[in-house]
C-alpha cells in the first residue's frame, strides 16, 4: 500500500474527542503514516503539541489563525518562541489573511474592516518573523486576500518558505507562488464535481511542488462529502490527484512524502 501524509489536520478539535483512537487506526489502515495537527491559537498550539507527544505519527504546527486575530494579544512572538522549541513543532501556522467575513458584511463600518485587516496583518507579520528566526516554514491560510497577502510575504520570501494550504486559486496565482520557491497543498476539493479549477491547478503544479492534506474536519472528499473529514481520506485525495497527474500512486507517494520532509525539517 502506498504511504501518504496528512500535512494539515485539526486533530485538537472537539470533533474527534469521542473516537480519536479509531480515527488514528483508520488512518493507519489507509496508509497514512504521518499527520501534522495545525494550530489556530496558542491554546490550540499546546493541544497539538500534547497530541504529538502522545502519538508517534502526529506532529504539530504552532501559530495563530487570521480569523482569530481579534482575540490575539498584542505580541504572540514570546509564546511562539517557546513553543517552537518542542522537537515535534515542525512549522508555524496556520497563519495569513482572511477577508471572507469582514465586520462590514455583518453591520460593521469601513473603520471596523480596516482595524480587522490591520490586526490580521500584525499577527501574520509576527509569525513570519518567528519563522525567519527559527528556520521553520509557514502554513499559509489565504482567503479573499491574495494580493495583500502576497505583498506582505515579499520581504520574507528569501528567509523562509510557505505552503499555501487548501489551494483553490487560479493557475496564474499558482505560478506566482511557485515563482517564490513556495509550495501549495491540495485537499478533498480536488474530488468535487465542481472542483475542475482545482484539478487544473493540480495539473499545472510540478511534482515536488505540492503536498496533500485533508484540512479535517472540513472538506471531506467524495464519497464522504458533507460528512466529518478525517486523515484516512488522504487515500481518496491521492487517488484523484494521481489520476489528474497521470502518475501512479507509488510515484505520487514518493514525491509528496519527499516534499513534506524537505519542507518540514523536523519531520522524522
Amino acid at each position: 500500500m502506498p504511504v501518504f501524509y496528512d500535512t494539515h489536520a485539526h486533530l485538537d478539535y472537539d470533533d474527534y474527542q469521542s473516537d480519536f483512537a479509531d480515527v488514528l487506526a483508520r488512518a493507519r489502515a489507509a496508509g497514512i503514516t504521518k499527520i501534522i495537527s495545525i494550530a489556530t491559537d496558542l491554546d490550540s498550539s499546546r493541544r497539538a503539541l500534547a497530541l504529538a507527544e502522545q502519538h508517534e505519527m502526529i506532529y504539530a504546527a504552532v501559530g495563530w489563525h487570521p480569523s482569530n486575530a481579534h482575540e490575539a494579544p498584542p505580541d504572540i512572538r514570546p509564546a511562539l518562541r517557546e513553543l517552537v522549541r518542542h522537537p515535534k513543532a515542525v512549522a508555524i501556522g496556520e497563519c495569513g489573511l482572511d477577508y471572507y467575513r469582514l465586520p462590514g458584511a455583518q453591520g460593521g463600518s469601513p473603520e471596523d474592516d480596516a482595524h480587522y485587516k490591520q490586526k490580521q496583518a500584525e499577527i501574520f507579520e509576527q509569525q513570519l518573523e518567528i519563522a525567519s528566526e527559527t528556520d521553520l516554514n509557514c502554513i499559509i491560510h489565504q482567503r479573499s486576500s491574495f494580493d495583500d497577502l502576497f505583498a506582505q510575504i515579499q520581504p520574507f520570501a528569501a528567509r523562509t518558505r510557505g505552503v499555501f494550504h487548501c489551494f483553490g486559486e487560479s493557475v496564474e496565482r499558482l505560478q506566482k507562488i511557485l515563482g517564490l520557491g513556495w509550495l501549495v497543498s491540495y485537499t478533498g476539493i480536488v474530488t468535487f464535481k465542481n472542483g475542475q479549477n482545482i484539478r487544473d491547478a493540480v495539473g499545472a503544479t510540478p511534482m515536488g511542488r505540492f503536498m496533500l492534506e485533508t484540512d479535517c474536519p472540513y472538506l471531506a472528499p467524495v464519497p464522504y462529502r458533507g460528512k466529518r473529514c478525517e486523515p484516512a481520506y488522504v487515500k481518496e485525495i491521492s487517488e484523484s490527484v494521481a489520476q489528474t497527474k497521470l502518475c501512479s500512486l507509488a510515484e505520487l507517494s514518493a514525491a509528496t512524502c519527499r516534499t513534506a520532509h524537505e519542507f518540514f525539517p523536523k519531520l522524522k
